[in-house]
C-alpha cells in the first residue's frame, strides 16, 4: 500500500529552520523528522512511500539520492572517480519524489499523485507530525466502514486560561485550563480511498477546507480517536521537546 507524505509546505511557523531547508528536513537527533515518519511507517510494513514536494525540493530528493552518505562509512576513490560503500545501512523502501508545485494547497497535492497510486486505498500524513498511532487497526477500522476517508484524532490541552466573556464584553469569569477544555484535532495519519479525487478541483484547494466539509456533510469522513502519543513539530519549542525524547531514548514513535 502507498503511503504518501505531505512535505511541500514553507513550513512559516518554524521559520528559524525552515528557510534553510523544508520543515520535514529539520533533525530529530541526527535525521529529519521525515525519517523518522518513514522509520515508523515501515515498522508496521508499509514501505512504498510518495513524497509530495515542493518548497526546496531539492533537498530532499538530495537526501534521498546521497542516502548512503548519510547512513554508512565510505572509501572515497578519487583517483578512479569510485565509491564504496563499507556497510550499508539501507532500507527497505521505494520512494517516489514528485514535484507538486511551489504554491500547491494540500488537497491539490494529493490530486496530483492519485495517478501513481494503483490501490483503491492508501495512507496519508503530513511531514511534520510524530505519534505511536496503531497503523494496522487504523487500516483494518478504515476497511471496515467503507467511507472515503478516515483522519486520526487526537486531544490536545488548551495551554491557556478560560475566560468565559458576555454580550457587553466583560469578563465573568477567568480560570485555569481543565481537561475538559481539550479540543479534538486532526492529527494526520489518515487513509484515504481514491474517491477524495472527486472532492479536489485544482492545485489551489487545501484538504482540510473543502473537501472535509463536503465528506462530512456526506457522511464520508470518520474519526479514529488515538490517545497516545502525537506531537506535531510547529516551533523551536516543539522541535527541541522532540530532541530531547530522542536524546532521552523515550521517544513513543521509535518502534524500529
Amino acid at each position: 500500500m502507498k503511503v504518501v507524505i505531505l512535505a511541500g509546505g514553507f513550513g512559516t511557523r518554524i521559520s528559524e529552520e525552515s528557510h534553510l531547508k523544508p520543515k520535514p528536513m529539520v533533525e530529530i537527533g541526527d535525521m529529519p523528522i521525515l525519517w523518522h515518519i518513514m522509520k515508523y511507517y515501515s515498522s508496521f510494513g508499509f514501505d512504498d512511500f510518495i513524497i509530495c514536494l515542493g518548497y526546496k525540493q531539492y533537498v530532499i530528493k538530495e537526501f534521498f539520492a546521497e542516502y548512503f552518505l548519510h547512513t554508512s562509512d565510505v572509501t572515497i576513490d578519487l583517483a578512479n572517480n569510485n565509491i564504496e560503500v563499507l556497510n550499508k545501512h539501507g532500507e527497505k523502501w521505494k520512494v517516489t519524489l514528485v514535484d507538486t508545485g511551489l504554491n500547491t494547497m494540500t488537497g491539490g497535492r494529493i490530486k496530483r499523485v492519485l495517478p501513481l497510486i494503483p490501490e483503491d486505498t492508501f495512507m496519508l500524513t503530513y511531514g511534520d507530525g510524530l505519534s505511536n498511532v496503531d497503523l494496522n487497526k487504523l487500516l483494518e477500522f478504515h476497511k471496515s466502514h467503507k467511507k472515503v476517508a478516515t483522519i486520526t484524532t487526537v486531544s490536545i490541552a488548551n495551554m491557556k486560561g478560560v475566560l468565559d466573556i458576555d454580550d457587553n464584553n466583560v469578563i465573568t469569569s477567568f480560570r485555569e485550563k481543565e481537561e475538559k477544555d481539550e479540543a479534538i484535532i486532526n492529527g494526520g495519519y489518515m487513509v484515504l480511498d481514491k474517491r477524495i479525487g472527486d472532492y479536489i478541483d485544482g492545485d489551489n484547494i487545501a484538504l482540510e477546507k473543502e473537501p472535509f466539509a463536503k465528506l462530512s456533510k456526506d457522511k464520508e469522513l470518520m474519526s479514529y480517536y488515538h490517545d497516545g502519543f502525537w506531537q506535531c513539530m510547529d516551533t523551536q519549542r516543539e522541535m527541541k521537546l522532540l530532541n530531547k525524547m530522542w536524546a532521552d531514548d523515550k521517544a513513543p514513535w521509535k518502534t524500529w
